[in-house]
This record gives C-alpha cells, sequence and structure tokens, in this order.
C-alpha cells in the first residue's frame, strides 16, 4: 500500500507564497511522474503541475511564471513553490503520484487534498 502525505496548504493574501509538499511511503520501487491538480467548487480538476524522474517539468497555463514544481527522489516527495498567488488559486490541491511497485505495476495514487486559500 502506497500513502500520499500532502502538507503546506493554508489562508494566505492575493500576493502572497505558499509552499506545498506531498511525501509518498509505503511499497514503492519507483515513481514516474508526480504532480499537483487543484479543484475548485464547481470546476473540474485541472493540472496544476507536474514533474517526471527525470525532472522535465508541465505546468498549467494559468500557473506559468508564478509556481514551481520541484521533486527530491530520495525522500519521494514534491514539492509545489506557489508566488503571487491570486485569488483565483483558491481550490483544493491534490498531490498525484504514478507509482510502480512490484512486477512492474504502475499505479496511480492520489493525496487526500488541502485546502488552499487565497483573500483579496
Amino acid at each position: 500500500q502506497v500513502q500520499l502525505v500532502e502538507s503546506g496548504g493554508g489562508l494566505v493574501q492575493a500576493g502572497g507564497s505558499l509552499r506545498l509538499s506531498c511525501a509518498a511511503s509505503g511499497s514503492i520501487f519507483r515513481i514516474n511522474t508526480m504532480g499537483w491538480y487543484r479543484q475548485a467548487p464547481g470546476k473540474q480538476r485541472e493540472l496544476v503541475a507536474k514533474i517526471n524522474s527525470g525532472g522535465t517539468t508541465q505546468y498549467g497555463d494559468s500557473v506559468k511564471g508564478r509556481f514551481i514544481i520541484s521533486r527530491d527522489n530520495a525522500k519521494n516527495t514534491v514539492y509545489l513553490q506557489m508566488d503571487s498567488l491570486k485569488p483565483e488559486d483558491t481550490a483544493v490541491y491534490y498531490c498525484n503520484a504514478a507509482i510502480i511497485q512490484a512486477m512492474d505495476i504502475m499505479i496511480n495514487y492520489w493525496g487526500q487534498g488541502t485546502q488552499v486559500t487565497v483573500s483579496s
């Protein structure tokens, strides 16, 4: 079994910064892509940013230039540095990881979500 534990969400004023962390633990052979998605009330879940094991990144258009994703492979942890936050960034942020377990089986895991609220 695998767990993704997120931390770092909270309430911040517009223009401020937050840093999210997500640590994976459990039965892990290797982690492929790790990423962050978000879901605001009444909206679909959307990609915020993702990073593969080689460090290649992809960002959603609305966060380019403001958010930076990084990972520490030794710690099975992915980070999301969020700067210049806007009220429209308010959402529940979910960690996602494509984890390869025994027998080369890859399973997509999700964290429980962490609330980010940006006040105007």
